[in-house]
């Protein structure tokens, strides 16, 4: 049974697919948070291609900005706390850093808080952003560091981090 996973990987690196396969084989009630926005037409055929992609049962919250409010919600709202897959820290991040500059750090603390005490089982889908080059403009560089440090941030809070590479997992922090 997953407790709290954080799944990292390259763009297109088989992260979502991995997060889903370890959510379906936990055998529980899922609810899938997602971040994205479709601010144009490619990312609306990617969001609905990801709609597709995953089982029709599981259930749908779209958030892009209050994650740590979408938590705390689903942690009571139940009988028992759901599976929740959130899919994606890097949109999430930049739609923070495209919102009210007053938001950023109240919402990155609210959401880190939420992780810790969400009383079910969590898989966290992120990109690893810190294996290219370094940004040529400052919000570039910011973001870049800001998802570096979130991570960093979830991998503590996360009993299991695993990084998939070309559509394979490898364990960087195993569950116990």
């Amino acid at each position: 049974m997953v407790n709290k996973l954080l799944v990292t990987g390259g763009i297109r690196s088989g992260k979502t697919g991995l997060a889903e396969q370890r959510a379906r084989d936990a055998g529980a009630d899922v609810v899938y948070v997602a971040t994205a926005t479709a601010g144009d037409d490619e990312m609306a055929l990617r969001i609905r291609r990801h709609q597709q992609q995953r089982p029709a049962h599981w259930q749908l919250v779209e958030e892009p900005v209050y994650l740590g409010r979408a938590l705390s919600d689903l942690a009571h709202g139940h009988g028992t706390s759901p599976l929740v897959l959130v899919d994606c820290m890097s949109l999430w991040l930049s739609n923070l850093l495209f919102a009210d500059r007053s938001l950023f750090q109240p919402e990155r603390a609210a959401f880190l808080t939420a992780v810790e005490t969400y009383p079910g089982p969590l898989v966290i889908v992120t990109n690893e952003v810190g294996l290219g080059t370094i940004g040529m403009d400052p919000l570039t560089r910011r973001f870049a560091d800001e998802l570096g440090w979130l991570n960093q941030a979830l991998a503590q809070r996360c009993d299991e981090v695993v990084m998939s590479v070309a559509g394979l997992p490898l364990t960087l922090k195993a569950g116990g």
